[in-house]
């Protein structure tokens, strides 16, 4: 399994859109994201949301939100950043409104009690 940080951008995009267009998007997410076990063999070992103290779009370092997975291999990785280009949000694609980017690496040494 590659240990993988998946970190997950809100565009501008997302906050120039109107009020029905965002909850078009804001619908679109969570199916997007479903079953990344099932569908990519994910294991997800954790979730962290940043937008509660970060407001407004992410161009890069501090992202929006993070998923932590055990994953088989890159091509899942792969799969999973693919999840932005593949969603549909009206005429769009959720690519317009997110931006994803995974690190890999594997399990640290330490502090894992």
């Amino acid at each position: 399994m590659i240990r993988t940080l998946f970190c997950i951008a809100v565009t501008q995009e997302f906050f120039n859109a109107g009020d029905e267009e965002r909850a078009s998007v804001m619908e679109a997410i969570p199916g997007a994201f479903a079953d990344l076990a099932g569908r990519f063999g994910a294991t997800v070992l954790g979730t962290f949301d940043d937008d509660r103290l970060m407001v407004g779009a992410s161009a890069g370092w501090p992202w929006t939100s993070y998923i932590l997975a055990d994953v088989p291999d890159l091509a899942a990785v792969e799969g999973i950043c693919g999840i932005v280009r593949e969603t549909p949000v009206g005429e769009r694609r959720l690519w317009k409104y997110l931006r994803i980017e995974a690190r890999t690496g594997r399990r640290l040494f330490f502090g894992n009690a």
